[in-house]
């Protein structure tokens, strides 16, 4: 009897597991990864990443931050409507010079987990060729 009500609540809590809602099943991104490829120091190089709302609801971004001060996302405030498509902006300063890797994470509305997009490159110092 004991066995059985374990084996019950296992399959309960995989099936929960199972049917929570992932940002892969409702969004799909243009890219998770871009490379400004070598950018000049101190000019701030941006990039857009796109974001489709692939569900049936509209799609709410909850926040977006990064792995450092470095890097500013901005999103958009208002739902995505269904199929429709909008930006999120990402600002790097590329104030020191050298290779770099930034995170940028996106929290949707009712989605427990969050996407990372990632941005790199190689900020070049003023006056190096």
């Amino acid at each position: 009897m004991k066995n059985l009500f374990f084996l019950a609540a296992a399959l309960f809590i995989s099936a929960a597991v199972i049917g929570q809602t992932k940002v892969d099943d409702v969004a799909k991104f243009n890219t998770e990864l871009y490379d400004f490829g070598k950018i000049k120091q101190g000019v701030p190089a941006v990039y857009y990443f796109e974001i489709k709302n692939n569900s049936e609801k509209p799609l709410v971004i909850e926040s977006a931050s990064a792995s450092c001060g470095c890097t500013v996302p901005e999103y958009p405030k208002e739902p995505i409507a269904p199929g429709k498509t909008a930006q999120i902006k990402v600002q790097y300063n590329a104030a020191s010079a050298g290779h770099f890797s930034k995170d940028v994470y996106i929290k949707l509305a009712g989605i427990n987990d969050q996407k990372t997009l990632k941005i790199t490159g190689e900020v070049i110092a003023t006056g190096s060729r």
